[in-house]
């Protein structure tokens, strides 16, 4: 258990998300540990090339319009909460 760099949850489960894809060549860039609905949310809106080209850093996530909302939210959310994550209406059609 750690806490979530993108929302500041505490006591969550995290998963290592590469701020660079590692597709892109971010294999051994920097990372950052997010709990998992934030993880998931962040690859829900965006392809692996979209996040390459505009959102490589915490400080970029946080910023992100989509993604603040969503923040915004989950913030308020137990610990304990599983919740369902999918993806956009505009990554499904792609």
């Amino acid at each position: 258990m750690g806490t979530c760099e993108l929302c500041g949850r505490q006591e969550v489960e995290t998963t290592v998300h590469h701020l660079l894809p590692k597709e892109m060549g971010g294999t051994f860039g920097e990372t950052a540990n997010l709990c998992i609905p934030c993880h998931k949310q962040i690859h829900a809106l965006y392809t692996n090339e979209e996040i390459a080209a505009r959102i490589t850093t915490l400080p970029e996530l946080r910023a992100d319009e989509k993604l603040a909302s969503f923040i915004k939210w989950i913030r308020k959310q137990p610990s304990t909460k599983i919740m369902k994550i999918r993806k956009s209406k505009q990554r499904r059609r792609k």
